[in-house]
């Protein structure tokens, strides 16, 4: 099941997650948690321009164990165009200290709107072995939907968890496996709010306190935590080939991968299943900060 995980970086470069009490670890701890997960077969990397210094944290680390040699998904900024893409990659390889991006992802849905004309650039690093494979990160199923006849696009990332579940997304992930796409999901955790307790004073705590509620429950009556069975939900889904984690401390790390031993009985899957948000804003972390609600 390691294999199955790919470690998300936002947390090496950026504070992040509703749930972060430890803020960004230095550059030592992170080279700690690189370490570790490699050792437990855990091989890819999510990572981002966006993600602060995650990029030269990585660089760093490979430089130090030139022996553990990640494979490397690294993203397109939002708004940004194709036009120097050929040296911005060039920038990547030389920062991440690799020889090729695995995975090459428009950060966003509009982003690769904005580039549907100019996929010959994209191209052009595929021929000259600089990246493997081009992807997408989405938020929403018409967007999931609007990517499944276009052959360039090998990767779809979207969000998949005990809230945006397979009641929501069951459907598209069937599709994209049809249309021979690789699905990577992220948000296993929902940026850490499944750990927050319901009564919790934060707004979107507030407005999801029946459902952390019912998490909570779901924990006492099967006896595990909520940590446990919210990874080994999203892992269990056949047709879902990775899933991204995130962490913020090598304990967290050894809790997640020893956590993926067990199996969910399908009375707890049937009952996480039940689970339906109608407000799917607050589903979208991106949409936290904002006066939606």
């Amino acid at each position: 099941m390691n294999s199955k995980l790919i470690l998300g970086t936002v947390q090496f470069g950026l504070d992040y997650g509703i749930n972060n009490k430890l803020g960004k670890p230095n550059f030592k701890q992170s080279c700690e948690i690189l370490s570790k997960a490699f050792d437990n077969g855990i091989t890819t990397l999510d990572t981002a321009e966006a993600y602060g210094d995650a990029h030269n944290i990585i660089g760093g680390f490979h430089e130090i164990y030139s022996s553990n040699k990640f494979d490397i998904i690294t993203k397109i900024p939002h708004g940004s165009d194709l036009t120097n893409i050929y040296q911005k990659a060039c920038n990547y390889l030389k920062d991440l200290n690799v020889d090729c991006i695995d995975t090459l992802m428009f950060h966003s849905f509009d982003t690769y709107i904005k580039n549907l004309n100019d996929f010959k650039l994209l191209s052009k690093l595929i021929d000259d072995n600089l990246v493997k494979k081009i992807g997408v990160s989405v938020y929403n199923n018409s967007q999931i939907e609007k990517l499944l006849n276009n052959e360039n696009i090998k990767v779809v990332q979207f969000p998949f968890n005990l809230f945006d579940n397979i009641n929501k997304r069951g459907e598209y992930i069937r599709k994209l496996k049809e249309a021979g796409k690789i699905v990577h999901t992220r948000s296993a955790f929902l940026q850490g709010i499944f750990f927050k307790n319901p009564i919790d004073s934060n707004l979107i705590v507030r407005k999801l306190s029946n459902e952390l509620t019912f998490l909570n429950q779901l924990s006492d009556k099967y006896n595990l935590p909520i940590g446990s069975f919210a990874l080994n939900y999203c892992l269990s889904q056949k047709d879902i080939d990775q899933v991204i984690i995130g962490t913020d401390s090598i304990n967290q790390l050894e809790q997640n991968i020893e956590s993926i031993k067990l199996n969910l009985e399908d009375s707890l899957i049937d009952e996480i299943n039940s689970i339906f948000i109608k407000n799917e804003n607050l589903l979208n972390p991106s949409l936290w900060n904002k006066t939606l609600y």
